[in-house]
């Protein structure tokens, strides 16, 4: 989960250098960088491409179309570290979700934890005037479909190729990105081809090791991990693009990782303890 999130990290820096780009036209060239790079690996190994369970792949890959399209509206929009914290919402969702998805079980102390991070975020969005309501309700809306997908994964455990289950991605999302980007075409000039061959190669390494963590571990532990890349994100959003915010907002984001702080201490101590 660390190396998803480094790799992740770097897509994040790769999309806001691609402002002009609409968020769906990024998302279908990753697509089909995606794409390449799954068949490439999975033919000559002969596995079997469409996979066992269809119907979870299926949920899966257009869930996580739905979590990447908004995911890249909102980092080309507000800056790196508000997206960051925004999108930490989405462990409470597959934690809430996985309760009837793969009867994982949440203490009642966990609920206070993950309290602690909702309310860091709701205290970043009262204190930074450039994340409106529009633009949380995007955040929000991406946490679900992260969670609905983070689900699907762990519901197929160890029973399909991670490759096979990241292909799901493209074969869903490239005839709803392709369409969608046929009315909203912007032609990538010079180094933005770079870039966004750099959003492909940098999401495809991330999206493996998620799911690699994903079918190994627990939902709540595992995606807790990923809020580490919020200081990532705080050290690239202020080397690159000189992002900087107010105290108020640098407590929100401590609330938030407090409680994320919590939930691996609990999920620690209570493994020891069994």
């Amino acid at each position: 989960m660390l190396l998803s999130t480094f790799f992740f990290s770097l897509m994040n820096v790769s999309v806001k250098l691609l402002p002009n780009i609409p968020s769906v036209e990024i998302v279908f060239f990753r697509s089909i960088i995606s794409l390449i790079i799954c068949l490439g690996f999975l033919i000559p190994a002969r596995t079997r491409i469409f996979g066992n369970n269809k119907k979870l792949l299926l949920l899966r890959g257009l869930s996580g179309a739905m979590a990447l399209i908004l995911y890249f509206r909102l980092l080309q929009e507000i800056p790196l570290a508000t997206t960051t914290t925004i999108l930490f919402l989405s462990p409470i969702f597959a934690s809430i979700l996985g309760i009837s998805f793969v009867n994982e079980k949440v203490a009642k102390v966990q609920w206070l934890f993950f309290l602690i991070s909702f309310a860091g975020i709701i205290f970043i969005k009262g204190f930074d005037a450039r994340i409106d309501l529009f633009y949380l309700v995007l955040g929000v809306s991406s946490s679900f479909f992260s969670g609905i997908a983070f689900n699907c994964i762990r519901k197929m455990n160890t029973s399909e190729h991670p490759l096979v289950i990241i292909l799901y991605f493209p074969l869903v999302t490239l005839p709803i990105a392709g369409v969608w980007t046929y009315f909203a075409w912007e032609m990538p000039q010079g180094i933005e081809w770079i870039f966004i061959l750099l959003v492909g190669i940098f999401t495809q390494l991330g999206q493996y090791y998620l799911t690699r963590s994903l079918q190994t571990d627990e939902i709540s532990k595992v995606t807790s991990i990923r809020y580490v890349e919020i200081i990532f994100s705080l050290l690239i959003g202020y080397l690159f693009f000189s992002e900087n915010f107010s105290l108020l907002v640098y407590v929100g984001m401590l609330l938030t990782l407090l409680g994320v702080v919590l939930n691996i201490w609990y999920k620690r101590t209570k493994l020891s303890i069994n």
